[in-house]
């Protein structure tokens, strides 16, 4: 009997899915539904069997009862459903199943992540129809952040703004840098609760986090995933008066900036050209200035979070990159740990060159503290909790 579990990420346009085995980690199949809503909206899948099939018109439940319709023909089957979720607020501090009550209190932090969590719920509306009975999870972004301490999360406002609007720093990509720092601690052969750890997760969006025995005690992004480090196409830490400045000098609306700021800025903004780290090295290597410069903020201003980070674990054992650009960037690692001397984080060039692979990820010249490169599965956290709590529920 196939114990498979179906990974559902839903964007504004597309649906993002993974059919994955909780118990070997392995992906029978993963695929992509995009240009939802619009004419040429497009279902594309590989593992075992690999194709892609014209949607039409779809929207987001027509590509899921189109993703059943692919497992039925593959005769593939799954026992859950796992959602990612952006943004759990307070409300949740864990992944949950999938209830009406679930639903009621996931609704109440549509105002923390309006890009994200509506999207998020029409997917899930979407999956409830197409597999009405089979159990449901959700898995939240922000939920391995909630044990960060009051000192890292709140923000130096009015008090009365987190108690009644529940502004205070949330941080993202959970479920990697849970994913990651548990996989360092078996490549180090030492248990999760003795390591002091600081995960960096390097994609289009980025961010770091100070994890000390397995727990998440600070993050580089907040509210939003724009703060933090300079990403893709996000700007990261600003000075907060920028927003009126550029409304003023620019004639533009407060939203027209956070879309500036979320979409124009970081890699692209800095280049001018490209938000793809891969096409910024070339082109510095024929001499950009301007890739160059983009490349030289992007690596200062993570070695600077990174050494911020260490402040709240006391010690460090290791740093992990992760990510598109963490997993493969080999000049992005070594320019960094080049700014971290006081770290003894001094990058081997032959470990670096071929990413850890005959060295279990590890880099750097010295063992405690590493510096490593962990491949990132977010997927497979998600079927992990999902099989967890169905198995819990009985």
């Amino acid at each position: 009997m196939q114990n498979n579990i179906l990974v559902i990420n839903c964007g504004s346009s597309s649906i993002k899915f993974s059919l994955a085995d909780p118990e070997n980690g392995g992906h029978l199949l993963s695929g992509l539904a995009e240009k939802l809503d619009g004419p040429d909206a497009l279902l594309e899948w590989k593992g075992v069997e690999s194709g892609s099939k014209a949607l039409g018109q779809a929207g987001h439940k027509e590509a899921l009862l189109g993703i059943v319709t692919l497992l039925q023909n593959l005769n593939l089957s799954c026992k859950g459903v796992g959602h990612r979720v952006v943004h759990g607020g307070e409300n949740f501090k864990g992944s949950c199943l999938v209830s009406d009550e679930s639903l009621i209190a996931l609704q109440e932090n549509s105002h923390l992540a309006p890009l994200h969590n509506p999207v998020n719920l029409q997917g899930i509306e979407a999956a409830r129809l197409a597999f009405p009975d089979l159990p449901q999870v959700m898995v939240f972004d922000t939920a391995f952040h909630q044990t960060m301490p009051r000192q890292a999360y709140l923000y130096a406002l009015p008090y009365e703004l987190y108690e009644q609007e529940g502004i205070r720093r949330y941080g993202f990509h959970g479920t990697s840098h849970r994913y990651v720092c548990n996989e360092a601690a078996k490549h180090l052969g030492r248990p999760i609760e003795e390591l002091a750890l600081v995960s960096v997760h390097l994609g289009n969006g980025c961010s770091a986090a100070a994890v000390l025995g397995g727990k998440s005690v600070d993050t580089t992004m907040g509210l939003t995933p724009l703060e933090g480090l300079v990403m893709g196409t996000r700007s990261g830490d600003i000075d907060p008066s920028l927003h009126e400045f550029l409304a003023n000098t620019l004639k533009i609306s407060l939203h027209e900036v956070s879309n500036l700021l979320n979409t124009k800025s970081g890699l692209l903004g800095l280049s001018g050209r490209s938000n793809d780290m891969r096409e910024l090295l070339e082109a510095e290597a024929q001499g950009d200035q301007r890739a160059a410069i983009a490349i030289e903020v992007f690596c200062y201003r993570l070695a600077k979070s990174i050494a911020g980070l260490v402040v709240a674990l006391g010690r460090l054992d290791a740093v992990i990159f992760t990510g598109g650009i963490g997993e493969n960037s080999k000049p992005v690692r070594e320019r960094t740990l080049k700014l971290l001397p006081f770290l003894n984080l001094d990058c081997d060039p032959l470990a670096n060159e071929n990413h850890g692979a005959d060295t279990k990820g590890i880099i750097s010249n010295e063992l405690n503290p590493c510096a490593i490169v962990i491949k990132t599965d977010e997927e497979i956290v998600i079927a992990r909790d999902t099989a967890r709590l169905m198995s819990d529920c009985g």
